[in-house]
């Protein structure tokens, strides 16, 4: 008889036990968890992560990769280089969307990437972790995709705010694990999209029953305190807000005040025709403006007929043009088109022999500290008629913080292409 009470009890302990485990179904008891939620969630994901990827090698496409290794920070990319093609200089606004998109999208993505996490996360517990090969090869895929996913928002939130927390490079870290991640997610999308497609239209006919492979909704769920579709509205509202306090980054005036997300610079810009966004200051690049003033600045131009020096006056004596562009940075933000004025480069490379076929250039700064002291632009972007060593802004001489006495700028061009306080131009091989 005691035995059999005994007997009796063990169960009802072990159940308790086993509820209070990860590993136990009856642990996860959230009634919003579902194939519905889920599907939802991973069909935005589904557009949303592929137009992230696509915009994210246009930025490295931009970068010129090509002529590393000046401009390239991520060496050795093998096969993964198929896609770099000769950067456009029209539309002049082409970086400033590509980049813009990829940068607001990133992080107006944030609440969806992490709801759908937190909808299948009792899959990450279920026992035994591998029941066969083809089950095994599914949950290394699962782990590539959500520690890819979490890598490349956490490394890309992080550089938009400068903040360069993680050791190493962020251009190679944020390209190998995009590939890392985009190629889990692909092998992730072929084999749940079709069952999310039908269950979305399963919901939209107003059916009741929806597939459930993966065994998401709770055996014993608690009350519920709001509907699945309160829910959704709920990260479609965190998104929302992200997406308002980034979009205006991209914009000049009062959207620029709003963008409470966005990088600010090192500086108020203030205002007057040198009153734009400033990634770096002058005092932060470390410019001594002795060396960048009159008389001492001179500028160097190198190419196959020789060595030039010009000082401010002698540029200014040159043909001077003007072209109306916008500086657009990686970290998303970018400036209305400002109007610049000075030299065009393929003017500078005739000057030393250049005068039919212009080369690309290699540019040098007088930056001391940080990166990007220097870069390289291509002979098409050297031969477009907008593409000017300025001298002015807006009608008024460049500020420090602008780049003078001298500062390249060019279309459709990353900010970080576009030097500034700039000492040498050598045309031809770099």
């Amino acid at each position: 008889m005691g035995r059999s009470r005994l007997r009796g009890w063990v169960p009802a302990y072990g159940r308790g036990m086993r509820d209070s485990s990860p590993s136990s179904p009856a642990f996860w008891r959230s009634p919003l968890r579902g194939p519905r939620f889920t599907s939802v969630l991973g069909l935005v994901l589904l557009l949303g992560v592929t137009v992230l990827f696509v915009t994210g090698l246009v930025s490295y496409a931009a970068y010129n990769p090509d002529l590393a290794p000046v401009n390239d920070k991520t060496p050795d990319k093998g096969i993964l280089g198929f896609y770099l093609f000769d950067w456009p200089t029209d539309p002049h606004w082409l970086y400033r969307l590509t980049q813009g998109v990829h940068v607001t999208l990133g992080v107006t993505l944030i609440p969806v990437l992490l709801a759908k996490l937190w909808s299948v996360v009792p899959r990450l517990f279920t026992l035994p972790p591998v029941r066969s090969v083809t089950h095994g090869l599914e949950r290394l895929s699962l782990l590539l995709l959500v520690g890819g996913g979490l890598f490349e928002f956490a490394t890309g939130v992080l550089n938009v705010q400068l903040d360069y927390a993680f050791p190493g490079s962020f251009y190679p870290l944020h390209f190998y694990g995009a590939w890392v991640f985009f190629s889990a997610f692909v092998v992730h999308a072929v084999l749940k999209v079709p069952a999310a497609v039908r269950n979305v239209r399963r919901m939209r006919a107003g059916e009741e029953t929806v597939e459930d492979p993966a065994g998401l909704v709770a055996p014993s769920p608690d009350a519920p305190t709001m509907s699945r579709r309160g829910a959704l509205w709920f990260v479609g509202g965190g998104s929302a807000l992200l997406f308002g306090t980034t979009v205006g980054q991209n914009f000049d005036g009062p959207l620029r005040r709003a963008a409470l997300l966005a990088p600010h610079g090192g500086a108020d810009p203030g205002t007057g025709p040198n009153g734009f966004q400033i990634n770096k200051t002058a005092a932060l690049a470390g410019i001594d403006a002795v060396e960048a003033g009159d008389p001492a600045w001179r500028l160097t131009v190198v190419g196959r007929g020789g060595t030039v020096r010009l000082d401010r006056a002698a540029l200014a004596r040159l043909a001077q043009h003007s072209a109306a562009l916008p500086i657009a940075c990686v970290e998303g933000w970018s400036t209305s088109d400002q109007w610049w004025r000075g030299v065009r480069l393929r003017d500078l490379a005739a000057l030393v022999g250049h005068e039919d076929d212009p080369p690309g250039v290699f540019v040098e700064s007088l930056q001391r500290h940080g990166a990007f002291r220097h870069a390289a632009l291509s002979a098409s972007q050297v031969a477009d008629p907008r593409s000017l060593l300025a001298l002015q802004v807006n009608g008024e001489p460049l500020s420090a913080d602008h780049g003078a006495p001298a500062r390249v700028i060019v279309p459709a061009a990353p900010g970080v292409l576009n030097t500034k306080w700039v000492a040498r131009l050598t045309f031809g091989r770099l």
